[in-house]
Protein backbone atom coordinates (compact mmCIF):
# COMPACT_ATOMS: atom_id res chain seq x y z
CA UNK A 1 0.00 0.00 0.00
CA UNK A 2 1.38 3.34 -1.05
CA UNK A 3 0.07 6.67 -2.38
CA UNK A 4 1.67 5.90 -5.74
CA UNK A 5 -0.74 2.97 -6.09
CA UNK A 6 -3.73 5.15 -5.31
CA UNK A 7 -2.49 7.70 -7.84
CA UNK A 8 -3.06 5.07 -10.51
CA UNK A 9 -6.54 4.02 -9.36
CA UNK A 10 -7.96 7.32 -8.03
CA UNK A 11 -5.70 10.18 -9.17
CA UNK A 12 -8.28 12.90 -8.51
CA UNK A 13 -9.08 11.85 -4.94
CA UNK A 14 -7.78 14.31 -2.30
CA UNK A 15 -4.79 12.89 -0.46
CA UNK A 16 -4.95 15.84 1.92
CA UNK A 17 -6.70 19.15 2.41
CA UNK A 18 -5.25 22.12 4.28
CA UNK A 19 -8.00 23.17 6.67
CA UNK A 20 -7.20 26.89 6.73
CA UNK A 21 -6.38 27.65 3.10
CA UNK A 22 -8.49 24.91 1.58
CA UNK A 23 -5.61 23.89 -0.70
CA UNK A 24 -6.13 20.32 -1.84
CA UNK A 25 -3.44 17.94 -3.08
CA UNK A 26 -4.74 14.90 -4.94
CA UNK A 27 -3.10 11.51 -5.08
CA UNK A 28 -2.09 12.20 -8.67
CA UNK A 29 -0.42 15.46 -7.66
CA UNK A 30 1.22 13.91 -4.59
CA UNK A 31 2.65 11.11 -6.71
CA UNK A 32 4.01 13.45 -9.39
CA UNK A 33 5.51 15.91 -6.93
CA UNK A 34 7.06 13.22 -4.75
CA UNK A 35 8.58 11.69 -7.89
CA UNK A 36 10.06 15.06 -8.78
CA UNK A 37 11.33 15.43 -5.22
CA UNK A 38 12.98 12.03 -5.43
CA UNK A 39 14.60 13.07 -8.72
CA UNK A 40 15.88 16.22 -7.00
CA UNK A 41 17.35 14.28 -4.09
CA UNK A 42 19.19 11.96 -6.47
CA UNK A 43 20.46 14.97 -8.44
CA UNK A 44 21.94 16.28 -5.19
CA UNK A 45 23.84 13.01 -4.80
CA UNK A 46 21.65 11.68 -1.98
CA UNK A 47 21.59 7.89 -1.85
CA UNK A 48 19.62 5.37 0.23
CA UNK A 49 20.49 5.82 3.89
CA UNK A 50 21.25 9.54 3.59
CA UNK A 51 19.28 12.05 5.65
CA UNK A 52 17.31 15.23 4.99
CA UNK A 53 16.02 17.54 7.75
CA UNK A 54 12.74 19.47 7.67
CA UNK A 55 12.02 22.57 9.74
CA UNK A 56 8.50 23.28 8.53
CA UNK A 57 5.10 24.43 9.73
CA UNK A 58 2.06 22.41 8.71
CA UNK A 59 2.34 23.14 5.02
CA UNK A 60 0.91 21.66 1.80
CA UNK A 61 4.49 20.87 0.76
CA UNK A 62 5.24 18.80 3.90
CA UNK A 63 3.97 15.45 2.63
CA UNK A 64 5.27 16.02 -0.88
CA UNK A 65 8.74 16.10 0.69
CA UNK A 66 8.37 13.23 3.15
CA UNK A 67 6.95 10.93 0.47
CA UNK A 68 9.75 11.98 -1.90
CA UNK A 69 12.26 10.96 0.76
CA UNK A 70 10.38 7.74 1.52
CA UNK A 71 10.49 6.56 -2.10
CA UNK A 72 14.17 7.53 -2.33
CA UNK A 73 15.30 5.34 0.56
CA UNK A 74 16.19 8.40 2.62
CA UNK A 75 15.72 9.19 6.28
CA UNK A 76 13.63 12.31 6.91
CA UNK A 77 14.18 14.06 10.23
CA UNK A 78 11.33 16.42 11.10
CA UNK A 79 12.44 19.08 13.57
CA UNK A 80 10.25 20.97 16.02
CA UNK A 81 9.66 24.58 15.01
CA UNK A 82 9.68 25.52 18.71
CA UNK A 83 13.40 24.90 19.21
CA UNK A 84 16.17 27.46 19.39
CA UNK A 85 18.72 27.74 16.57
CA UNK A 86 21.28 25.92 18.70
CA UNK A 87 18.89 23.05 19.36
CA UNK A 88 18.05 22.75 15.67
CA UNK A 89 21.75 22.87 14.80
CA UNK A 90 22.44 19.95 17.12
CA UNK A 91 19.76 17.76 15.54
CA UNK A 92 20.75 18.61 11.95
CA UNK A 93 24.38 17.79 12.68
CA UNK A 94 23.68 14.72 14.79
CA UNK A 95 21.42 13.10 12.19
CA UNK A 96 23.95 13.90 9.46
CA UNK A 97 21.49 15.72 7.21
CA UNK A 98 22.78 16.62 3.77
CA UNK A 99 19.82 18.84 2.92
CA UNK A 100 17.80 21.21 5.12
CA UNK A 101 14.34 22.36 4.03
CA UNK A 102 12.25 25.07 5.67
CA UNK A 103 9.00 26.90 4.99
CA UNK A 104 7.78 30.52 5.08
CA UNK A 105 7.14 31.93 8.52
CA UNK A 106 10.28 30.34 9.96
CA UNK A 107 12.81 32.56 8.21
CA UNK A 108 14.36 34.04 11.36
CA UNK A 109 15.25 30.72 12.95
CA UNK A 110 16.08 29.07 9.60
CA UNK A 111 18.51 31.83 8.65
CA UNK A 112 20.14 31.63 12.08
CA UNK A 113 20.56 27.87 11.65
CA UNK A 114 21.93 28.23 8.10
CA UNK A 115 25.12 29.86 9.31
CA UNK A 116 25.65 27.00 11.79
CA UNK A 117 25.44 24.08 9.32
CA UNK A 118 28.00 24.73 6.58
CA UNK A 119 28.04 22.21 3.76
CA UNK A 120 24.33 21.37 4.02
CA UNK A 121 22.18 22.21 0.97
CA UNK A 122 19.53 24.74 1.97
CA UNK A 123 16.02 24.91 0.49
CA UNK A 124 12.92 26.94 1.24
CA UNK A 125 9.41 26.21 0.04
CA UNK A 126 7.40 29.16 -1.23
CA UNK A 127 10.40 30.74 -2.97
CA UNK A 128 14.09 31.14 -2.29
CA UNK A 129 15.44 33.60 0.23
CA UNK A 130 19.01 34.49 1.12
CA UNK A 131 21.11 31.34 1.27
CA UNK A 132 18.04 29.17 0.69
CA UNK A 133 17.23 27.86 -2.78
CA UNK A 134 13.67 27.74 -4.10
CA UNK A 135 12.61 24.15 -3.41
CA UNK A 136 9.64 24.05 -5.79
CA UNK A 137 11.60 25.61 -8.65
CA UNK A 138 14.40 23.07 -8.26
CA UNK A 139 11.93 20.20 -7.93
CA UNK A 140 9.57 21.19 -10.74
CA UNK A 141 12.43 21.37 -13.25
CA UNK A 142 12.78 17.59 -13.00
CA UNK A 143 10.66 14.78 -14.49
CA UNK A 144 7.63 13.41 -12.64
CA UNK A 145 8.64 9.81 -13.31
CA UNK A 146 9.91 7.43 -10.61
CA UNK A 147 13.63 7.21 -10.00
CA UNK A 148 15.20 3.98 -11.22
CA UNK A 149 16.28 2.74 -7.80
CA UNK A 150 13.22 3.27 -5.60
CA UNK A 151 13.50 1.74 -2.14
CA UNK A 152 11.73 2.40 1.15
CA UNK A 153 13.03 5.16 3.39
CA UNK A 154 11.94 6.01 6.92
CA UNK A 155 11.51 8.81 9.39
CA UNK A 156 14.34 9.42 11.85
CA UNK A 157 12.84 11.39 14.71
CA UNK A 158 14.23 12.77 17.93
CA UNK A 159 12.88 12.35 21.43
CA UNK A 160 13.96 14.77 24.13
CA UNK A 161 17.02 13.77 26.15
CA UNK A 162 16.97 13.49 29.93
CA UNK A 163 20.19 15.52 30.10
CA UNK A 164 19.05 18.06 27.57
CA UNK A 165 20.30 16.41 24.40
CA UNK A 166 17.57 14.79 22.29
CA UNK A 167 18.01 11.20 21.14
CA UNK A 168 17.61 10.21 17.50
CA UNK A 169 15.63 7.05 16.81
CA UNK A 170 17.06 5.58 13.62
CA UNK A 171 15.34 2.37 12.50
CA UNK A 172 17.12 0.06 10.11
CA UNK A 173 16.00 0.50 6.51
CA UNK A 174 14.32 -2.54 5.02
CA UNK A 175 15.94 -2.26 1.60
CA UNK A 176 12.58 -3.43 0.30
CA UNK A 177 9.92 -1.94 -1.96
CA UNK A 178 8.28 1.37 -1.16
CA UNK A 179 4.80 -0.17 -0.84
CA UNK A 180 5.60 -2.91 1.68
CA UNK A 181 3.14 -2.86 4.63
CA UNK A 182 4.33 -1.88 8.09
CA UNK A 183 3.18 -2.56 11.65
CA UNK A 184 1.40 0.78 12.11
CA UNK A 185 -0.62 0.26 8.95
CA UNK A 186 -1.71 -3.16 10.18
CA UNK A 187 -2.70 -1.79 13.60
CA UNK A 188 -4.51 1.20 12.07
CA UNK A 189 -6.68 -1.17 10.09
CA UNK A 190 -7.16 -3.90 12.68
CA UNK A 191 -7.39 -1.90 15.91
CA UNK A 192 -8.72 1.50 14.86
CA UNK A 193 -10.76 0.65 11.76
CA UNK A 194 -8.88 2.90 9.32
CA UNK A 195 -9.49 2.21 5.63
CA UNK A 196 -9.38 3.76 2.20
CA UNK A 197 -12.67 5.47 3.03
CA UNK A 198 -11.24 7.21 6.10
CA UNK A 199 -11.34 10.99 6.39
CA UNK A 200 -8.72 11.76 9.01
CA UNK A 201 -8.36 14.99 11.02
CA UNK A 202 -4.80 15.92 11.97
CA UNK A 203 -4.88 18.72 14.56
CA UNK A 204 -1.24 18.67 15.68
CA UNK A 205 2.16 19.74 14.30
CA UNK A 206 3.34 17.30 11.65
CA UNK A 207 6.89 17.24 12.98
CA UNK A 208 5.71 15.11 15.92
CA UNK A 209 5.97 11.34 15.50
CA UNK A 210 2.29 10.47 15.88
CA UNK A 211 0.78 13.05 13.48
CA UNK A 212 3.43 12.36 10.86
CA UNK A 213 3.12 8.59 11.01
CA UNK A 214 -0.68 8.43 11.27
CA UNK A 215 -1.17 10.83 8.35
CA UNK A 216 1.22 8.87 6.15
CA UNK A 217 -0.54 5.67 7.18
CA UNK A 218 -3.84 7.12 5.96
CA UNK A 219 -2.09 7.92 2.66
CA UNK A 220 -0.93 4.32 2.43
CA UNK A 221 -4.52 3.20 2.78
CA UNK A 222 -5.89 5.72 0.27
CA UNK A 223 -7.90 7.88 2.68
CA UNK A 224 -8.01 11.67 2.93
CA UNK A 225 -6.22 13.74 5.58
CA UNK A 226 -7.53 17.13 6.71
CA UNK A 227 -4.56 19.06 8.13
CA UNK A 228 -5.11 21.86 10.61
CA UNK A 229 -2.42 24.52 10.33
CA UNK A 230 -3.08 25.33 13.99
CA UNK A 231 -5.44 23.77 16.48
CA UNK A 232 -8.55 25.65 17.56
CA UNK A 233 -11.26 23.74 19.40
CA UNK A 234 -14.32 25.16 17.67
CA UNK A 235 -12.63 25.02 14.27
CA UNK A 236 -11.90 21.34 14.88
CA UNK A 237 -15.58 20.67 15.55
CA UNK A 238 -16.58 22.61 12.43
CA UNK A 239 -14.13 20.59 10.34
CA UNK A 240 -15.52 17.33 11.72
CA UNK A 241 -18.99 18.36 10.59
CA UNK A 242 -17.98 19.88 7.23
CA UNK A 243 -15.66 17.10 6.08
CA UNK A 244 -17.57 14.25 7.77
CA UNK A 245 -14.41 13.28 9.62
CA UNK A 246 -14.34 9.57 10.47
CA UNK A 247 -11.13 9.40 12.49
CA UNK A 248 -8.38 11.51 14.01
CA UNK A 249 -5.51 11.47 16.45
CA UNK A 250 -5.60 13.80 19.46
CA UNK A 251 -3.83 14.59 22.71
CA UNK A 252 -5.73 15.13 25.96
CA UNK A 253 -5.23 18.90 25.75
CA UNK A 254 -7.32 18.91 22.57
CA UNK A 255 -10.11 17.15 24.46
CA UNK A 256 -9.87 19.61 27.35
CA UNK A 257 -10.12 22.64 25.08
CA UNK A 258 -13.11 21.25 23.23
CA UNK A 259 -14.86 20.36 26.48
CA UNK A 260 -14.31 23.89 27.78
CA UNK A 261 -16.35 25.36 24.95
CA UNK A 262 -19.82 26.47 26.06
CA UNK A 263 -22.39 23.72 25.77
CA UNK A 264 -24.37 25.82 23.30
CA UNK A 265 -21.33 26.04 21.03
CA UNK A 266 -20.57 22.33 21.21
CA UNK A 267 -24.19 21.47 20.47
CA UNK A 268 -24.03 23.34 17.16
CA UNK A 269 -21.75 20.76 15.55
CA UNK A 270 -22.54 17.27 14.33
CA UNK A 271 -19.75 14.86 15.31
CA UNK A 272 -21.68 11.68 14.56
CA UNK A 273 -19.42 10.82 11.61
CA UNK A 274 -16.53 9.96 13.94
CA UNK A 275 -15.79 6.26 14.17
CA UNK A 276 -12.33 6.37 15.75
CA UNK A 277 -10.89 9.19 17.87
CA UNK A 278 -7.42 8.06 18.87
CA UNK A 279 -5.50 9.73 21.68
CA UNK A 280 -2.05 9.32 23.18
CA UNK A 281 1.10 11.35 24.04
CA UNK A 282 0.05 12.15 27.62
CA UNK A 283 -2.10 10.63 30.36
CA UNK A 284 -5.73 11.63 29.95
CA UNK A 285 -7.48 12.61 33.19
CA UNK A 286 -10.27 10.14 33.92
CA UNK A 287 -13.01 12.81 34.12
CA UNK A 288 -11.98 14.22 30.74
CA UNK A 289 -12.13 10.85 29.05
CA UNK A 290 -15.47 10.06 30.68
CA UNK A 291 -16.91 13.30 29.31
CA UNK A 292 -15.51 12.65 25.82
CA UNK A 293 -17.06 9.18 25.68
CA UNK A 294 -20.37 10.62 26.90
CA UNK A 295 -20.20 13.29 24.18
CA UNK A 296 -18.78 11.45 21.17
CA UNK A 297 -19.85 7.95 22.09
CA UNK A 298 -17.73 4.78 22.51
CA UNK A 299 -15.39 5.81 19.68
CA UNK A 300 -12.48 6.94 21.88
CA UNK A 301 -9.37 4.77 21.54
CA UNK A 302 -6.12 5.14 23.44
CA UNK A 303 -2.65 3.79 22.94
CA UNK A 304 0.66 3.88 24.77
CA UNK A 305 3.87 3.81 22.76
CA UNK A 306 6.96 5.87 22.09
CA UNK A 307 8.91 7.20 19.15
CA UNK A 308 11.22 4.23 19.75
CA UNK A 309 8.47 1.80 18.70
CA UNK A 310 9.56 -0.94 21.10
CA UNK A 311 6.02 -1.83 22.14
CA UNK A 312 2.39 -0.78 21.82
CA UNK A 313 -0.60 -0.92 24.17
CA UNK A 314 -4.18 -0.32 23.06
CA UNK A 315 -7.61 0.09 24.63
CA UNK A 316 -11.08 0.89 23.30
CA UNK A 317 -13.88 2.76 25.08
CA UNK A 318 -15.70 -0.34 26.33
CA UNK A 319 -12.59 -1.85 27.91
CA UNK A 320 -11.52 1.51 29.31
CA UNK A 321 -14.87 1.98 31.06
CA UNK A 322 -14.22 -1.37 32.73
CA UNK A 323 -10.57 -0.45 33.49
CA UNK A 324 -10.71 3.31 34.01
CA UNK A 325 -7.31 4.94 33.87
CA UNK A 326 -5.66 2.11 31.96
CA UNK A 327 -3.73 2.68 28.73
CA UNK A 328 -4.54 -0.83 27.56
CA UNK A 329 -3.10 -4.24 26.91
CA UNK A 330 0.03 -4.90 24.87
CA UNK A 331 -0.56 -5.74 21.21
CA UNK A 332 3.11 -5.35 20.20
CA UNK A 333 5.59 -6.88 22.60
CA UNK A 334 4.81 -8.47 25.97
CA UNK A 335 4.43 -6.24 29.04
CA UNK A 336 6.81 -6.82 31.89
CA UNK A 337 6.81 -4.74 35.10
CA UNK A 338 10.20 -4.94 36.77
CA UNK A 339 11.79 -3.95 40.05
CA UNK A 340 15.06 -2.05 40.39
CA UNK A 341 16.99 -5.27 39.71
CA UNK A 342 15.22 -5.80 36.40
CA UNK A 343 13.18 -8.75 37.66
CA UNK A 344 9.46 -9.13 36.96
CA UNK A 345 7.05 -8.30 39.78
CA UNK A 346 3.49 -9.62 40.40
CA UNK A 347 0.32 -7.88 39.14
CA UNK A 348 -0.64 -4.63 40.88
CA UNK A 349 2.96 -4.04 41.92
CA UNK A 350 4.46 -0.79 40.70
CA UNK A 351 7.70 -0.90 38.74
CA UNK A 352 9.46 0.04 35.53
CA UNK A 353 7.49 -0.71 32.36
CA UNK A 354 9.34 -3.02 29.94
CA UNK A 355 8.42 -4.73 26.68
CA UNK A 356 9.67 -8.17 25.80
CA UNK A 357 9.90 -9.32 22.19
CA UNK A 358 9.18 -5.96 20.62
CA UNK A 359 11.34 -4.12 18.06
CA UNK A 360 14.85 -3.24 19.14
CA UNK A 361 15.70 0.19 20.56
CA UNK A 362 18.62 1.99 18.98
CA UNK A 363 19.48 5.60 19.73
CA UNK A 364 21.63 7.24 17.06
CA UNK A 365 25.13 8.16 18.26
CA UNK A 366 24.14 7.32 21.85
CA UNK A 367 25.23 3.76 22.69
CA UNK A 368 25.07 4.47 26.41
CA UNK A 369 21.42 5.55 26.13
CA UNK A 370 20.66 2.48 24.04
CA UNK A 371 22.26 0.24 26.66
CA UNK A 372 20.29 1.93 29.46
CA UNK A 373 17.00 1.04 27.78
CA UNK A 374 17.70 -2.72 28.10
CA UNK A 375 17.74 -4.93 31.17
CA UNK A 376 19.58 -8.21 31.66
CA UNK A 377 16.74 -10.13 29.97
CA UNK A 378 16.93 -8.06 26.80
CA UNK A 379 13.62 -6.33 27.56
CA UNK A 380 13.38 -2.63 26.68
CA UNK A 381 11.92 0.36 28.53
CA UNK A 382 11.09 3.98 27.83
CA UNK A 383 11.67 4.75 31.49
CA UNK A 384 8.02 4.88 32.53
CA UNK A 385 6.67 3.52 35.78
CA UNK A 386 3.38 1.67 36.20
CA UNK A 387 1.62 -1.55 37.06
CA UNK A 388 -0.58 -4.15 35.38
CA UNK A 389 -3.72 -5.79 36.67
CA UNK A 390 -4.54 -9.49 36.51
CA UNK A 391 -5.98 -9.06 33.01
CA UNK A 392 -2.79 -7.48 31.67
CA UNK A 393 -4.06 -3.88 31.51
CA UNK A 394 -1.33 -1.30 32.04
CA UNK A 395 -1.72 1.70 34.36
CA UNK A 396 0.97 4.39 34.24
CA UNK A 397 1.73 5.98 37.59
CA UNK A 398 4.76 8.12 36.88
CA UNK A 399 6.69 9.87 34.15
CA UNK A 400 10.17 9.18 32.92
CA UNK A 401 12.28 10.54 35.76
CA UNK A 402 9.73 13.29 36.41
CA UNK A 403 9.39 14.20 32.77
CA UNK A 404 6.87 17.02 32.31
CA UNK A 405 4.13 16.58 29.70
CA UNK A 406 2.56 19.92 28.84
CA UNK A 407 -0.08 19.94 26.11
CA UNK A 408 1.18 16.59 24.84
CA UNK A 409 4.79 17.82 24.56
CA UNK A 410 7.51 16.01 26.52
CA UNK A 411 9.76 18.34 28.54
CA UNK A 412 12.73 17.12 30.54
CA UNK A 413 13.62 19.18 33.63
CA UNK A 414 17.36 18.48 33.71
CA UNK A 415 18.21 20.74 30.77
CA UNK A 416 16.31 23.62 32.36
CA UNK A 417 17.95 23.02 35.75
CA UNK A 418 21.39 22.88 34.16
CA UNK A 419 20.80 26.31 32.65
CA UNK A 420 19.29 27.98 35.72
CA UNK A 421 22.11 26.84 37.99
CA UNK A 422 24.56 28.81 35.85
CA UNK A 423 22.87 32.11 36.74
CA UNK A 424 25.04 34.04 39.19
CA UNK A 425 22.18 34.65 41.63
CA UNK A 426 21.07 30.99 41.84
CA UNK A 427 22.44 28.60 44.46
CA UNK A 428 20.33 25.60 43.48
CA UNK A 429 17.44 24.80 41.16
CA UNK A 430 14.77 22.17 40.66
CA UNK A 431 12.23 22.01 37.87
CA UNK A 432 8.96 20.09 38.18
CA UNK A 433 5.60 19.81 36.51
CA UNK A 434 2.73 21.41 38.39
CA UNK A 435 -0.95 20.90 37.55
CA UNK A 436 -2.46 23.13 34.87
CA UNK A 437 -6.15 23.03 33.92
CA UNK A 438 -5.64 23.30 30.18
CA UNK A 439 -2.15 21.96 29.44
CA UNK A 440 -2.14 19.14 31.98
CA UNK A 441 1.14 20.30 33.47
CA UNK A 442 3.15 23.51 33.45
CA UNK A 443 6.88 23.98 33.97
CA UNK A 444 7.71 25.38 37.43
CA UNK A 445 11.22 26.25 38.57
CA UNK A 446 11.92 26.18 42.30
CA UNK A 447 14.97 28.29 43.06
CA UNK A 448 17.27 28.47 46.06
CA UNK A 449 18.64 32.00 45.70
CA UNK A 450 22.20 32.80 46.57
CA UNK A 451 20.88 35.65 48.72
CA UNK A 452 17.57 34.83 50.39
CA UNK A 453 17.07 38.51 51.23
CA UNK A 454 17.18 39.56 47.59
CA UNK A 455 14.11 40.99 45.82
CA UNK A 456 12.47 37.74 44.72
CA UNK A 457 9.94 39.39 42.41
CA UNK A 458 12.73 41.06 40.46
CA UNK A 459 14.80 37.85 40.51
CA UNK A 460 11.89 35.81 39.16
CA UNK A 461 11.50 38.24 36.24
CA UNK A 462 15.23 38.14 35.60
CA UNK A 463 15.30 34.34 35.57
CA UNK A 464 12.27 34.18 33.28
CA UNK A 465 14.07 36.40 30.76
CA UNK A 466 17.28 34.40 31.18
CA UNK A 467 15.50 31.13 30.46
CA UNK A 468 13.63 32.47 27.44
CA UNK A 469 16.88 33.74 25.95
CA UNK A 470 18.41 30.25 26.02
CA UNK A 471 15.52 27.81 25.79
CA UNK A 472 12.58 27.26 23.48
CA UNK A 473 9.29 28.70 24.68
CA UNK A 474 7.77 25.33 25.63
CA UNK A 475 10.69 24.56 27.95
CA UNK A 476 10.87 27.96 29.66
CA UNK A 477 9.37 28.02 33.18
CA UNK A 478 5.86 29.44 33.40
CA UNK A 479 6.24 30.03 37.12
CA UNK A 480 9.19 30.55 39.46
CA UNK A 481 9.00 29.92 43.20
CA UNK A 482 11.66 30.09 45.90
CA UNK A 483 12.87 27.89 48.76
CA UNK A 484 15.48 28.74 51.35
CA UNK A 485 17.05 25.31 50.79
CA UNK A 486 16.11 22.56 48.37
CA UNK A 487 15.63 19.07 49.87
CA UNK A 488 18.89 17.31 49.04
CA UNK A 489 20.37 14.24 50.69
CA UNK A 490 23.91 14.44 52.03
CA UNK A 491 24.97 12.45 48.97
CA UNK A 492 23.67 15.26 46.75
CA UNK A 493 20.51 13.50 45.57
CA UNK A 494 17.60 15.88 45.10
CA UNK A 495 14.31 14.65 46.52
CA UNK A 496 12.32 16.11 43.66
CA UNK A 497 9.24 14.07 44.53
CA UNK A 498 8.82 16.14 47.71
CA UNK A 499 8.76 19.32 45.64
CA UNK A 500 6.49 17.98 42.92
CA UNK A 501 4.03 16.39 45.35
CA UNK A 502 3.62 19.69 47.18
CA UNK A 503 2.17 21.22 44.01
CA UNK A 504 -0.06 18.30 43.16
CA UNK A 505 -1.47 18.06 46.69
CA UNK A 506 -2.58 21.68 46.39
CA UNK A 507 -3.96 21.32 42.89
CA UNK A 508 -7.63 21.12 42.06
CA UNK A 509 -8.24 17.73 40.46
CA UNK A 510 -11.16 19.05 38.43
CA UNK A 511 -9.89 19.60 34.89
CA UNK A 512 -13.18 20.63 33.30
Amino acid sequence: MHPSIHAQTQPDKPAYVMAGSGETVTYGQLDARSNQGAQLFRSLGLQPGDVIALLMDNSPRFFEITWAAQRSGLYYTCVSTKLTPGEVEYIVKDCGAKAFITSPGLDAIAEAVASLIPGVRLFRTGGGRGAFEDFEAARDALPATPIADETAGSDMLYSSGTTGRPKGVKPALSGGPIDAPNALQTMAQGLFGFSGDSVYLSPAPLYHAAPLRWCMTVHRLGGTVVVMEKFDPETALALIETHKITCGQFVPTHFVRMLKLPEAVRAQYDVSSIRSAVHAAAPCPVPVKEQMIAWWGPVIFEYYAGTEGNGFCWINSENWLAHRGSVGQAVLGTLRICDEDGEQVPPRTEGAVYFEGGPAVNYHNAPEKTAESYNQHGWTTLGDVGWVDEDGYLYLTDRKSFMIISGGVNIYPQEIENLLITHPKVADAAVVGAPHEEMGEQVVAVIQPLDWASDQTALAEELMAFARAHLSHVKSPKRIDFMAELPRHATGKLYKRLIRDAYWSKGDSRIV
